[in-house]
């Protein structure tokens, strides 16, 4: 592992009905990046909002000499399809994402940054302490297990966007053209080096969470199916066990009609159920391989893009009071 020095840093945020914590956000995010030797960007996706995010993101792109790029979608197409809309714009050989709700705290960025710049390609991270209540907590636990069990990528918090990811595996990750992108599992997966480190965790102050419980259930089921065909493989495995059972019973029921005559066996029943278990388990192996045929056309066939741009707003030519004016920027 070679460190690397940080020329330029790119901080990807998307936004979906943050109006109230955009200002702060902002501020904040401004603040820890001027700590850094090297220069930055700050872009900001809106995902489809319907409040007022998205008239705030393109006044804040539009002063001059402002570090922050409005990426406006047209519509909602979900935090990593607008996560990815960013990384297109991107400049920075270091690319760290950020939630918008500031659970996260912005002051995390430089230990990032330092980080990574020991010559990891991806730096996750690990909420302490987290301020959820306890029904956002358990659906995130098993959003957490089951991606582990079913990917086998090694991480231990795959909910919190606060990462950093090396230019190398951002333009890694633009190359895949799937609809459904959960992005840390896919990042760990062109990276060589990863680590993960503790970050504090903040109570959210506006709005609510975007992931309620029913909607990190369907979270779970979509990357488990998308980042892995193991769920096809179990139904597989467990019809040919099924079969196999259905068969051994055959044999004992053959056996003991044979040892004990044809009164043991009441007049077929038992062969029956023989015959069901065979035939029920063939079913369940053949759906378990029709699935994983189509698991496998299906992934091949989602050539449609991600999402659509409806415009970008960036600040015009800088002027020479960049730095001072900063913090300057008020979103009204």
């Amino acid at each position: 592992m070679k460190p690397y020095e940080v020329e330029r840093l790119s901080v990807v945020i998307p936004v979906y009905n943050e109006q109230d914590s955009l200002p702060e956000l902002l501020q904040r995010t401004c603040a820890a990046c001027e700590q850094l030797p090297c220069s930055f960007e700050i872009i900001l996706v809106d995902d489809g909002s319907r409040d007022s995010s998205a008239e705030l993101l393109q006044e804040a792109a539009a002063q001059p000499g402002s570090p922050v790029i409005a990426v406006i979608l047209n519509r909602n197409y979900g935090q990593h399809a607008a996560i990815m809309a960013g990384f297109e714009q991107c400049t920075g050989d270091l690319v760290i994402t950020l939630d918008a709700d500031l659970q996260n705290p912005p002051e995390e960025i430089p230990s990032l940054v330092r980080t990574a710049a020991e010559g990891y390609d991806v730096v996750g991270t690990v909420r302490l302490q987290r301020k959820d209540s306890a029904l956002r907590r358990l659906p995130s636990r098993l959003v957490n297990f089951a991606v582990l069990r079913s990917t086998g990528v090694p991480m231990t918090d795959f909910g919190c966007m606060l990462r950093a990811y090396r230019r190398t595996v951002v333009d890694a990750m633009l190359k895949c053209r799937e609809h459904s992108t959960f992005i840390p599992i896919l990042a760990n997966s062109f990276a060589r080096y990863t680590c993960e480190i503790p970050v504090r965790h903040a109570a959210r102050e506006h709005g609510e969470s975007k992931y309620g419980f029913m909607k990190l259930i369907n979270l779970m089921f979509d990357l488990v199916t998308t980042m892995s065909t193991a769920p096809l493989r179990m139904l597989s495995l467990f019809g040919a066990a099924l079969a196999l059972v259905g068969f051994a019973f055959a044999l004992l029921l053959l056996v003991l009609r044979l040892a004990h005559g044809p009164e043991w066996a009441a007049q077929g029943v038992f062969v029956l159920f023989a015959v069901l278990f065979i035939f029920t388990g063939a079913q369940f192996l053949g759906l378990g391989l029709l699935g994983e045929y189509l698991g496998r056309v299906y992934r091949d066939v989602r050539a449609h893009p991600r999402f659509f741009v409806e415009r970008i707003v960036r600040a015009p030519a800088p002027g020479p009071q960049l730095a001072a004016n900063l913090r300057q920027v008020h979103l009204r």
